[in-house]
């Protein structure tokens, strides 16, 4: 490790808590899809911070309207009203299709509103006792107390206790499972429809529309956690649009802001109403800042040919990919892609990609690819040539 390299990691080492387990690059600053660490080494990232920097590093256009903000208001308390979290409201419900937006700072915050929006639903109709939420067993939806409850992988359920209740675990594509536990006790069904941390792999369309089906039948709401699908990130502004289902709830996250913290949960005809004030709130949810960096993605987002063209890149990633001999197969949708190999292992790929200038991600046993939605095909043909070296070796 470059000396430069050792300085920072060092005294981060020393006053920051480890809870992560971090790899051995200390980043100095981006632009587009590459960026530098502190001995001056560049890298082509294909993880995006895990999906986070949607643009890329400091887009001109992202950074410009940021700064300009910035300069302009920083913050607001949300007893008051500002124009770019208006402007954003508006872009971002006119683009997706939903009556109102509720904004957080994470997907956790998203997932959290949502989790209180459908039992308080339920709870105005209904009465006490229609509480639970069924989630799929290999979800995540969070590291708090209620999202980490809510997270279908029993890994996590441990040190915490004890856990929030109310959540039932059903078998993905099982649409047994869920009939069996669909009951009158029930107030929402939570979904992902690609289970990003639980490797890359997306539902049935038949199970998402038994899912649909069924909670219609029982005024059951349907929440589609789209924290790591959405904005574009499989080539449709909602991953929800390539089963044609919109559901009631869905929360966004990671990418909408461009890499600023930012969670929205958004509400359809159904659920608009459900939060009223003093319910729920967020000090810094709708930061003018953080606003700001999301009407820049949304708008880029929106130009013509831009999630076409994203689709397009995932195939040529996939093409190339599977002409891989140590390649087994390839899940996701768009530029959300797992691959599954036949004999290496994830972990130790990614460390040595790392050494050659290459960041990528890992989702269970696979290696995981989320590359800015901008990505180039030139950089796309520089990074994968360094991934097929190594899987090839």
């Amino acid at each position: 490790m470059n000396s430069s390299n050792e300085k920072t990691i060092s005294k981060f080492d020393k006053y920051v808590t480890h809870s992560y387990g971090r790899y051995p690059l200390a980043i100095k600053k981006g632009q587009g899809r590459r960026c530098t660490d502190e001995s001056g080494k560049d890298y082509i990232d294909f993880g995006s911070g895990i999906g986070t920097n949607s643009l890329g590093y400091c887009d001109e256009k992202w950074a410009d309207m940021v700064c300009e903000q910035v300069r302009s208001l920083q913050h607001c308390s949300n007893y008051y009203y500002t124009e770019i979290q208006a402007q954003f409201a508006e872009k971002l419900c006119e683009i997706t299709g939903y009556k109102s937006v509720f904004f957080g700072n994470s997907g956790a915050e998203a997932n959290e509103c949502a989790i209180k929006t459908a039992r308080k639903y339920s709870f105005d109709k209904y009465g006490k006792g229609r509480h639970n939420i069924i989630t799929l067993v290999n979800s995540f939806h969070g590291r708090t107390l209620a999202t980490l409850s809510a997270t279908g992988q029993e890994v996590f359920h441990n040190y915490f206790f004890p856990f929030v209740e109310g959540f039932i675990n059903v078998e993905a594509n099982n649409t047994d499972d869920l009939k069996s536990k669909l009951d009158d006790t029930v107030c929402a069904v939570m979904l992902e429809y690609i289970q990003g941390e639980g490797g890359v792999n997306a539902l049935d369309k038949e199970f998402v529309d038994a899912v649909y089906e069924l909670c219609s039948e029982k005024d059951i709401l349907v929440i589609a956690d789209e924290v790591q699908t959405g904005v574009g990130r499989t080539g449709k502004m909602l991953a929800g649009e390539h089963f044609g289902k919109k559901a009631d709830i869905t929360t966004l996250a990671k990418g909408i802001a461009g890499g600023i913290p930012m969670g929205a949960c958004l509400f359809n005809e159904k659920t608009c109403g459900v939060l009223t004030p003093s319910t729920h709130g967020s000090t810094f949810g709708g930061n003018p800042v953080a606003c700001a960096g999301g009407l820049a993605v949304l708008e880029r987002i929106d130009e013509d040919g831009f999630l076409s063209e994203v689709e397009k890149k995932a195939e040529f990633i996939k093409t190339r990919l599977l002409e891989c001999s140590e390649v087994e197969s390839v899940s996701g949708i768009g530029l959300m892609i797992g691959i599954t190999l036949k004999s290496k292992n994830a972990a130790e790929v990614v460390k040595k990609a790392l050494e050659r200038g290459l960041l990528l991600l890992t989702a269970k046993q696979k290696v995981r690819l989320l590359p800015p939605l901008t990505i180039s095909y030139d950089e796309l043909n520089d990074g994968l040539n360094i991934l097929q070296e190594i899987l090839e070796e």
